[in-house]
């Protein structure tokens, strides 16, 4: 990633046709911070990150090189630097925080559209089914850690056993028994057309659809990759 956003980082700078003094003095740098940045020898901070996009008129992702659309998920001074700690740089976890605003974006716009549904079924097996992922991610991270397991009541061997993940399978069918019970009823369900969960969603619909892209292309290739 960090080749990726110093490779960006230059090409626009030349693409706008101006110096690496000239752009380092407009982003209020030096020269040599803005060379390391450029060449991959040091990470920014998200502050730069907000600056340099609004300086290029591009979006955070497509710096970071996590996607074409240059406009797509346009992310403002106030947003990104609300998902950083005190101090606005989260040194060495930029793409941390993006992945977080995605993340957070994407199940927003889920959540909304399950409101709308009002089945609580399914709101509490979607619920249900994203806390075990979470704890099952940060349970391993604490382990790893090694910090004392005794934290948690349940016992590591069984955690390790991926209790987790089959708590996710019971949630997961939990989920889509509730959902077929509505069909089955005629329930009306929201709109789901790229145009309504736009105008519903703005600002949010771009990270649903960057975390289902991404979802989909990985779980596509492993598909091919079969045996």
């Amino acid at each position: 990633m960090a080749s990726e956003f110093s490779r960006t980082l230059s090409l626009l700078r030349q693409e706008r046709g101006v110096s690496q003094r000239t752009a380092a003095g407009d982003l209020g740098i030096s020269q040599a911070l803005l060379s390391h940045y450029e060449n991959g020898i040091r990470e920014p901070g998200l502050k730069f990150v907000v600056k340099a996009c609004d300086y290029y008129n591009v979006s955070a992702d497509f710096i970071l090189g996590r996607t074409l659309s240059r406009e797509g998920s346009m992310l403002t001074s106030e947003e990104i630097l609300n998902a950083a700690d005190e101090g606005n740089v989260l040194r060495g976890s930029i793409l941390a925080t993006l992945q977080s605003k995605l993340l957070s974006g994407a199940v927003g716009v889920l959540f909304g559209l399950l409101g709308k549904l009002g089945d609580k079924a399914a709101i509490n097996a979607a619920a249900e089914y994203l806390s075990s992922a979470v704890y099952q991610l940060y349970r391993h991270l604490y382990r790893s850690a090694g910090a004392n397991e005794a934290y948690f009541s349940l016992d590591g061997g069984l955690c390790a056993m991926g209790l987790a993940g089959a708590d996710m399978k019971l949630s997961e069918a939990r989920y889509d028994r509730a959902l077929r019970s509505q069909a089955a009823q005629k329930a009306e369900f929201p709109d789901l057309s790229a145009q309504a969960i736009a105008d519903d969603y703005p600002g949010r619909c771009q990270s649903l659809t960057q975390v289902l892209s991404a979802a989909d292309a990985r779980l596509s290739a492993l598909s091919e990759s079969r045996p």
